[in-house]
């Protein structure tokens, strides 16, 4: 496909999924605190965000504000977090971060991508999702959802596993103000339909658009 014929596909399905999923929220429950999404972002690598949303619960009524956090005991919040997975560098990075959001910024999230990426444990991905939900900026979000969708829908070769690559690519396909939720979209019809292992094509919502040319 052109880069013309990906960018009317690709236009085709944000349409049908905005149909299927009229809301595009984001998983995390953050209860619209920036500091709150920051934290939970960075516990979200390698782990569900059912279980973030679990977890933080407690976490965040243990330490309910930046400085509590920044101030809290590492073993304490090791303790709390242990069932995300890493939890050891977790726990120092979600704890350096809030000391960071306090000592360098007063407590208010900065919204470039150039400032959030010096928060210990953000990388691109959590950037993106900050800036996308809490600023309204274009962000593509390329988790495991994003990449494995569009390279069956052939925006690149499919199986690609590159974050950054694919960040490039889709954000030069789909339109600026689309690109936020079209990422949340994309983590529900990856559960929901387009699943990694024993995808539901016969009755996917998108299957007429997907079956149209693809890249090799």
């Amino acid at each position: 496909m052109t880069k013309k014929e990906k960018r009317e596909k690709i236009a085709k399905v944000v349409l049908a999924l905005k149909e299927v999923y009229p809301e595009a929220k984001c998983s995390l429950e953050y209860e619209g605190d920036p500091w709150k999404l920051l934290i939970m972002g960075r516990l979200s690598a390698q782990c569900t965000d059912e279980r973030v949303n679990i977890v933080c619960k407690e976490l965040f009524k243990s330490f309910p504000t930046p400085v509590s956090l920044a101030e809290a005991p590492n073993a304490e919040i090791e303790e709390i977090i242990k069932s995300c997975g890493l939890f050891r560098m977790k726990a120092k990075n979600i704890k350096d971060a809030s000391i960071r959001l306090v000592r360098d910024y007063g407590g208010v999230l900065p919204d470039t991508m150039e400032e959030l990426l010096k928060f210990e444990g953000v990388g691109r991905k959590v950037a993106n999702l900050l800036l996308g939900d809490l600023f309204g900026k274009p962000a593509i979000v390329a988790d495991t959802h994003c990449m494995r969708i569009n390279g069956r829908l052939g925006m690149y070769r499919e199986g690609m596993k590159d974050p950054l690559k694919t960040e490039k690519i889709l954000s030069e396909l789909i339109e600026p103000g689309e690109q936020s939720d079209y990422c949340h979209r994309m983590v529900l019809f990856g559960r929901d339909f387009c699943r990694a292992q024993s995808p539901k094509c016969d009755t996917c919502p998108i299957k007429t658009i997907c079956k149209d040319e693809k890249d090799d």
